[in-house]
């Protein structure tokens, strides 16, 4: 309406110029006519400054959105937008709780066998080995080393120290034993299995092993059909790609064994448990409380997502050519994907959310990460929100790293260490580790283990620059429900069990349970089915299992 009534005053100006040039006689012809031509320039000019467009940016990079300073009491991006989004350095009237889950005094972990649970001595055959081979990353072969333990006790098998995985993409020749303590794995978990570090002889001869496969998600019944007969003939069966081949759904007794080794019995060896503690003290000593980012913004995440994030043909290309390294990879529609909650969020995109929860500008982070795709141009937005920046490389030197750097399951079971102790765990994605660090969270203490509900995020961060930032904070929290690692959040056997141990999580015999049960879905709602399930984000473990991401 506005606009409409300048317009209108423009035209009847110019109506009436045009009426006293035309129509005045006193001057002569040539007067008239320079007069003419002058008015009729201005009038183009006045239109063109008053009409034409703002400049557009939309050419600058999706995910860098610059901020700055307003009035040094926060911040405003895109200054020419109706609604002025302005972002609080200050962490708002909820800063209080952030470092606290309501409800995790009501929970702890337990995971120890039941009476009728038959330990290592009763159930071993002394004639059957069982070795795997592990698949992936660190965290990947995690898995495979807790579930192995609990398939050597339902064949009856002695189990030999596990395998890691020397081949795949990152080419890491550690072996187990430099990466766990094998001394304290052996003896912590011995009343339940048996584990040697390498097949015995049988006089001068070395047992030869079966090698095969099972599949993924194989539960009791099927081990017992389709190794179980190999293993009595052979004696010694090897599994290899053993990630994930055990299923969700076993016995409370075989679900709590999973506990007691992931969380008992796999211990890091002392250089790293002794760096990895280093590196907590000397962010302890600038802050008494910090977070700990896992970012997953590496080109090879970004690659394996089909995610576009607004670099133009060089993104496409970059990132296509990674893409390449994967076999079976179908092309993906990145706006679906982004729809779908499958795109990782952009490091601005994290302390936008971070900042709505609550975590104000003076708040320490820790960021376990990999290379970002962009570099320090895609992670100034999230450092200006968050100037307390840290990562392994900034508070450790190179000569302390230098037993680790050459190796990237050392590397992440430093990053995994820090993580494991800050006070708030945030994940950027669903993949191998923000699964062992929930589920581990979870155990201890229920501390917090923040994962952004993407589906929801989507959309509101895409609209945030049409509404002010109160009701973008409101509605990120409102969003976030059911995605903050409070107990409760996630019905029993609903999601991966490494995530999720509900097997293993007791509450206080004192306190009324269905009580508690109704306050925490109350005050943090509860994962729906469609939020969470087996099936879900296999997406995100570029770890590179097997089929859908075996590399060429």
């Amino acid at each position: 309406m506005k606009k409409r009534k300048h317009e209108t005053l423009f035209l009847g100006i110019f109506q009436s110029i045009l009426h006293t040039l035309l129509f005045r006689r006193r001057k002569r012809p040539i007067h008239r006519f320079l007069t003419l031509v002058s008015a009729l320039f201005g009038a183009i000019l006045f239109f063109i400054l008053f009409f034409s467009p703002p400049i557009n940016n939309s050419h600058q990079h999706h995910l860098i959105n610059p901020i700055s300073f307003i009035n040094g009491t926060g911040f405003q991006m895109n200054l020419q937008q109706e609604h002025v989004f302005r972002v609080p350095m200050g962490g708002g009237s909820l800063s209080g709780d952030v470092w606290i889950s309501k409800q995790s005094k009501f929970y702890h972990g337990c995971s120890d066998s039941s009476n009728n649970f038959p330990t290592a001595e009763v159930n071993t055959h002394l004639n059957r080995y069982l070795m795997i081979a592990t698949s992936g990353g660190l965290n990947q072969q995690r898995t495979g080393i807790v579930d192995a333990v609990v398939a050597a006790h339902i064949l009856n098998a002695i189990l030999v120290v596990p395998k890691l995985d020397q081949k795949s993409y990152w080419k890491d020749s550690s072996n187990f034993s430099e990466i766990f303590d094998v001394d304290w794995f052996i003896s912590r978990i011995s009343k339940d299995v048996k584990i040697i570090r390498d097949l015995p002889r049988i006089g001068d001869k070395i047992i030869t092993p079966y090698t095969t496969r099972v599949p993924r998600k194989c539960n009791a019944k099927c081990y017992q059909t389709r190794i179980l007969p190999i293993l009595k003939k052979k004696h010694a069966v090897q599994l290899t790609k053993f990630d994930y081949r055990l299923s969700n759904r076993l016995t409370t007794d075989m679900q709590k064994l999973r506990c007691r080794v992931n969380y008992h019995a796999l211990k890091f060896t002392d250089p790293i448990t002794e760096m990895g503690r280093k590196l907590v003290e000397r962010i302890r000593m600038k802050s008494k409380h910090f977070v700990a980012l896992h970012l997953r913004f590496e080109p090879d995440m970004l690659a394996f997502s089909g995610c576009y994030y607004g670099g133009g043909d060089k993104e496409r290309k970059e990132l296509g050519k990674i893409r390449k390294r994967w076999k079976t990879l179908h092309a993906r529609n990145p706006d679906k994907e982004r729809r779908n909650g499958k795109c990782p969020l952009t490091p601005e995109e994290i302390g936008l959310m971070l900042r709505a929860l609550g975590f104000g500008n003076d708040v320490h982070i820790y960021v376990a990460s990999g290379e970002i795709y962009g570099g320090e141009e895609t992670l100034a937005p999230l450092k200006a929100l968050f100037p307390n920046f840290y990562s392994k490389d900034t508070i450790a030197s190179k000569e302390e790293l230098a037993p680790f750097s050459s190796f990237s399951s050392r590397m992440a079971a430093l990053d995994f260490m820090v993580c494991d102790e800050s006070d708030v765990f945030v994940s950027n994605n669903n993949g191998n580790m923000a699964r062992m660090l929930a589920g581990r969270r979870r155990y201890f203490d229920h501390k917090p283990t923040i994962r952004p509900n993407a589906k929801k995020l989507n959309n509101l961060l895409l609209r945030r620059n049409n509404m002010t930032w109160e009701e973008f904070a409101s509605q990120i929290r409102t969003s976030q429900i059911g995605f903050m690692g409070e107990p409760m959040e996630v019905k029993p056997g609903r999601g991966e069990f490494h995530e999720n141990p509900t097997a293993c999580i007791c509450a206080d015999s004192e306190m009324d349970t269905g009580a508690a049960t109704i306050s925490a879905r109350r005050d943090m709602g509860e994962v729906t089915d469609g939020q969470v399930g087996e099936e879900e984000q296999e997406w995100s473990d570029t770890e590179y299992t097997e089929n859908e991401l075996e590399i060429q």
